[in-house]
């Protein structure tokens, strides 16, 4: 049973400056002839974009636990949660940043939470996590603790 899931998707002006490889490709290859030059700057755009998609990473918040990407944690190792957005996501990835954190950010998803992480045998203090929501997903965490 999923609580919370969130797909952390690029945002449309990621999708638009990537076109930007159309252009560059199209100077590279129309003086060499106009049909490659045009297939292959849809070519390339084309897979920029499936790359974006493809791997857009999922917060995911179960009973049993909290999944960010590939990166799994059992609800029990969860310790405070927080949600943070404007200045105070930016300190905390970047002047507050302990060096031995584990990230999972995107830059064109402002908010983040951070989790501390309560296994004694993980060198890891906390992780944090961009999310569009980090209200919800704190919600989602709490609701995981009360089901667990």
């Amino acid at each position: 049973m999923t609580i919370y899931r969130e797909r952390l998707w690029a945002s449309a002006w990621v999708f638009i400056s990537t076109a930007l490889v159309i252009p560059a490709s199209l100077m590279v290859f129309l003086p060499i002839n106009i049909g490659v030059g045009v297939i292959v700057a849809i070519v390339l755009y084309g897979g920029c974009v499936f790359l974006l998609i493809a791997t857009a990473p999922v917060i995911e918040v179960t009973p049993e636990e909290f999944r960010a990407g590939r990166a799994r944690l059992p609800i029990r190792f969860l310790g405070p949660i927080e949600g943070f957005r404007t200045e105070e996501a930016t300190l905390e990835r970047g002047q507050r940043l302990d060096s031995r954190a584990w990230l999972l950010i995107r830059g064109w998803v402002g908010p983040i939470v951070r989790i501390d992480v309560l296994d004694e045998n993980d060198p890891t203090p906390y992780w944090v996590v961009s999310t569009r929501h980090p209200e919800d997903v704190v919600a989602a965490v709490a609701r995981a603790r009360a089901t667990a």
